[in-house]
């Protein structure tokens, strides 16, 4: 009898070990640690999610998350300073990055109220802000490791770069213009991320006796006498071109004019300080200082 049951016990356990494959087989796959519905607020914060390879993690991103071009296709809660609470309260996210700067405040507080998540992403634009970025973001996401390994790859590139640059004595003087319409054209000055990324790249800005963006009279332009005219495409493309842009009168008599020197670069990667800062730099120093940066 003992050994007629013996068989018996080893069916019960036979079949308690296929009911557990069966559930184990059924089970929804185990997820990574971390939030899985985020809203990235800020272009530069959602190129860190694309970088880390988090981005399926992505429920909705600000319309200044240009980059990648997938980003594009993701929900757009708006633009990142005139942002609305109930849109993307509707999405149910579970964590929500947000670039400093971010708002109206009154929005960022009423989120702030409901309890979900929100990691303030602080925008220095440096190097080392960069870094700081990628830090957070990876931290928030759970994604530590791999935070850090991007880090140092963006470090690499950025120190490459600064060894070609050491040493230069001339420094370009650089105009960048956010905007030329109808009105006057908004110039960057001092202190801001355009200043930041020339002077990183070997240049000046010029105009550097204010700070911020702000609009400049054409005399002040002419007396600005830039070596490079400094634009983002899209600038570029909306004024029919480089000639248009030299040809006005406030600019016709400029070292630039003459040399006929206008950049044009992406302007999430010349002003995000994102993971393409390295890249900027080394496209902006090439077009400043070509004899440095030959052969990169």
């Amino acid at each position: 009898m003992i050994d007629s049951a013996r068989p018996g016990r080893g069916r019960l356990t036979l079949g308690i070990g296929l009911v557990g494959a069966i559930l184990t087989a059924l089970a929804p796959p185990a997820q990574a640690e971390g939030p899985h519905r985020v809203v990235s607020i800020g272009g530069a914060v959602t190129e860190i999610v694309y970088a880390l390879g988090a981005e399926d993690r992505l429920v909705a991103v600000d319309s200044t998350s240009s980059h990648p071009p997938a980003a594009e296709d993701l929900p757009d809660v708006g633009y990142m300073r005139q942002l609305a609470a109930e849109p993307i309260l509707a999405l149910g996210p579970d964590l929500l990055l947000v670039i400093e700067d971010a708002g109206p405040p009154e929005v960022i507080a009423q989120l702030h109220a409901t309890g979900v998540p929100i990691v303030t992403v602080p925008d220095e634009p440096t190097i080392d802000g960069v870094l700081d970025k990628v830090r957070r973001v990876a931290a928030a996401l759970g994604e530590d490791e791999a935070g850090e390994t991007l880090a140092g790859k963006i470090r690499t590139a950025h120190d490459a770069v600064t060894a070609r640059l050491e040493g230069i004595t001339e420094r370009p003087h650089v105009l960048f213009l956010m905007s030329m319409g109808g009105g006057a054209p908004l110039a960057a000055g001092a202190d801001t991320s355009a200043a930041a990324v020339i002077e990183m790249a070997g240049g000046q800005v010029t105009p550097n006796d204010f700070s911020g963006f702000k609009p400049v009279s054409p005399e002040a332009l002419a007396m600005a006498a830039p070596d490079v005219v400094l634009v983002s495409e899209r600038t570029l493309e909306a004024l029919g071109g480089a000639e248009a842009i030299l040809t006005r009168p406030d600019l016709a008599n400029s070292p630039a004019a003459r040399t006929g020197r206008v950049v044009a670069m992406d302007a999430l990667m010349l002003l995000g300080f994102g993971p393409r800062t390295p890249d900027a730099v080394a496209t902006l120093a090439e077009a400043l200082h070509p004899d440095r940066m030959s052969g990169r």
